[in-house]
């Protein structure tokens, strides 16, 4: 919880880091059960103004996760620019400037969202949220368990990658269908849409930097998260009756 969201949960911090991969579903039912009451406050306020609603909600979800993600989604977009020289392309998402495709990627990021946020809270499909979000952390879990730490020193993501063992795996992957499946059948497609995405993306990952980092990771969130919103959005599914 401290990593993923800024909620100050009170206790001592731990030493294996690892140990937290089975909670990454928890941390994101949370998020998303909090943006979903944001929503549902925003309507009890503001009325039917679905586009400034959805607007509240992307920035709820920014403050909520410091932007940790989205910034990974910069980083990566900035090391697509740069050629095949593996340790060029960490460096360049390891420096703190943005650039050109960092900007536009985090710019359609946040346009697509706002777009389906509004979508789905004029279809009243807003619960659907909390679903995309402990999938989407689900899918971090399994990307950290299943590539090595790309970088030969250490980063904010290094202890949970190092730390990512078989049963951790697993038990992330419990904890996220046990929740997944209170949505039934359509929690059962957004998990398998997410593991298509994810399976995907690990070797982009693989091919391109020789393993994971946490830009990595918050790039994975970001693209599953969108895409499952606009899956929503399209199909109208997650709220039927």
């Amino acid at each position: 919880m401290r990593t993923l969201t800024i909620v100050p949960v009170p206790g001592r911090e731990g030493e294996d880091f690892g140990a937290a991969l089975p909670w990454f579903p928890v941390a994101g039912l949370f998020l998303g059960v909090v943006t979903a009451l944001g929503s549902e406050l925003w309507f009890l306020f503001a009325g039917s103004w679905t586009e400034g609603g959805a607007v509240f909600v992307v920035g709820l979800s920014v403050v909520l996760t410091r932007g940790l993600h989205l910034d990974g989604l910069t980083d990566w977009a900035d090391s697509l620019g740069v050629g095949p020289d593996r340790e060029r392309r960490l460096d360049v998402m390891k420096d703190s400037h943005t650039g050109a495709f960092g900007v536009l990627a985090l710019g359609l990021c946040l346009l697509a969202k706002w777009t389906a946020l509004a979508r789905l809270m004029e279809m009243g499909g807003v619960w659907l949220l909390p679903l995309v979000m402990l999938v989407s952390r689900v899918m971090m879990a399994e990307m950290a368990a299943t590539l090595p730490y790309a970088r030969s020193e250490s980063g904010t993501a290094a202890p949970f990658v190092r730390g990512a063992t078989g049963r951790r795996r697993f038990a992330a992957h419990a904890a996220g269908a046990v929740l997944a499946l209170m949505w039934g059948w359509d929690g059962a497609v957004c998990y398998g849409a997410a593991w298509v995405a994810t399976f995907v993306f690990r070797g982009h990952c693989k091919r391109r930097f020789g393993g994971v980092t946490g830009d990595l990771l918050g790039t994975l969130n970001e693209i599953i998260e969108v895409a499952l919103l606009f899956l929503g959005g399209v199909t109208i599914w997650g709220w039927r009756g």
